[in-house]
């Protein structure tokens, strides 16, 4: 799981990270090293989990099919859609030809409804609760 496109263009590097468990059948992910976050790329999954050290839910990202990342759902304070400084449930939607416009914006309730399974109790997703 190497830099951007570079698995999605047939160039395999040396795994990063390693699978530490699974949550509704998506791969938790740590990364090996200095690796913190999770790949911008997908080998073969359609999502990937990522937990804080606590065990808490920290983010998912969803892949399409040519292992591109189209969105991560992450947890931690985000002060454009939340002035309290609190941790909330937010959505960064990426577009494969301009990947650094990324604005974060608030779940849907849909959305929150779609994905709750994944997030191991955190449930502030609104930023009056």
């Amino acid at each position: 799981m190497g830099g951007r496109g570079t698995y999605a263009a047939g160039n395999n590097v040396a795994y990063t990270y390693e699978k530490v468990g699974e949550i509704e059948g998506v791969k938790i992910l740590q990364g090996l090293g200095k690796k913190h976050d999770l790949p911008v790329e997908a080998h073969s999954s359609s999502a990937y989990i990522q937990l804080y050290p606590d065990g808490n839910f920290r983010m998912i990202r969803f892949f399409d099919k040519q292992h591109y990342m189209t969105a991560e759902i992450a947890y931690h304070p985000e002060s454009d859609l939340d002035s309290s400084r609190k941790p909330i449930l937010h959505i960064h939607e990426y577009n494969r030809d301009d990947f650094d416009n990324r604005k974060p914006r608030l779940l849907t309730q849909s959305e929150y409804d779609k994905y709750k399974k994944y997030f191991g109790g955190v449930t502030r997703w609104k930023p009056e609760t």
